[in-house]
């Protein structure tokens, strides 16, 4: 399956995005650590898909090979009006969406809204929604310094199998994102906030029992970064959401265990015809 990198302006911004297959439109959102990217994220999730859908997965604001913006007010918004543009401008009017941690953030953010931007049928919430821990890992993610020590400590923060952070040339992929012209700058500027303003801006949890389309909730069993249970507690809260738990993965169980999250994915998009 040939995976093709394509290149758009959207509302005059510079957008990069993967594409492969035909059929219903799927569109996969990564996370939102530095150094994260369309490639890194999906790269064992694309070809899977396209098989039998048309698969676009775009590198958000301030990632990858897209314009490296960031809007201080609501930055969360301005990339989700971002992908809903692309969308359009691609033609695809009804798309299931999968995000991992700050893409699933996004997705779910935007279903439970009074008008959703997104044209979303079914969504997948990878690692991502509800509550994130504070610990020793999570300050990896959010003090990195654009070295590549602190880039292994973000990738063994990620990862339940240390091999990952031990790869010196994964730890370098992901190290060449991270510091990528502009890069670490768009990524660092969306974590500034005035003193005294609360964390997240003050835009408080998602009104889940709001969310329209089905929902599934895929959990790492080893992650570091969010509290075990997670997704059985958010699927309850939506109507049609659904919870489970991919043993031996941390918080990209699509990159650690890539066959059976590709299992999941595509039974639960099959669901939806």
């Amino acid at each position: 399956m040939t995976v093709h990198r394509r290149e758009l302006v959207v509302d005059g911004l510079a957008t990069s995005f993967l594409e492969a297959g035909t059929g219903e439109a799927v569109v996969l959102l990564h996370g939102g650590e530095f150094g994260a990217d369309a490639e890194l994220a999906w790269e064992h999730t694309i070809a899977a898909l396209a098989t039998r859908y048309r698969v676009v997965a775009p590198d958000q604001l301030g990632y990858g090979r897209t314009a490296k913006v960031i809007d201080f007010v609501d930055g969360r918004r301005l990339r989700i009006r971002h992908v809903a543009r692309l969308c359009a401008a691609l033609g695809i009017e009804s798309a299931a969406f999968v995000g991992n941690s700050m893409g699933a953030v996004n997705l779910l953010v935007d279903a439970a809204s009074a008008a959703p931007l997104l044209p979303a049928r079914r969504l997948v919430a990878i690692c991502g929604g509800g509550e994130i821990l504070r610990n020793e890992h999570v300050d990896a993610l959010y003090d990195y310094d654009a070295t590549r020590p602190a880039m292994r400590r973000l990738v063994a923060a990620l990862f339940h199998d240390p091999a990952y952070a031990e790869d010196a040339g994964y730890v370098e992929r992901r190290f060449a994102s991270s510091t990528a012209p502009g890069a670490w700058e768009a990524i660092a500027a969306a974590r500034f906030r005035r003193p005294g303003a609360p964390p997240g801006g003050g835009s408080g949890e998602p009104d889940y029992a709001r969310i329209r389309p089905p929902v599934l909730f895929i959990e790492g069993g080893a992650d570091k970064l969010k509290p075990p249970g997670w997704a059985a507690r958010l699927a309850a809260r939506v109507p049609e959401g659904r919870g489970v738990v991919v043993d031996g993965a941390g918080h990209c169980p699509q990159i650690e265990r890539p066959d059976a999250v590709n299992d999941l994915l595509l039974e639960f998009l099959a669901a939806g015809g």
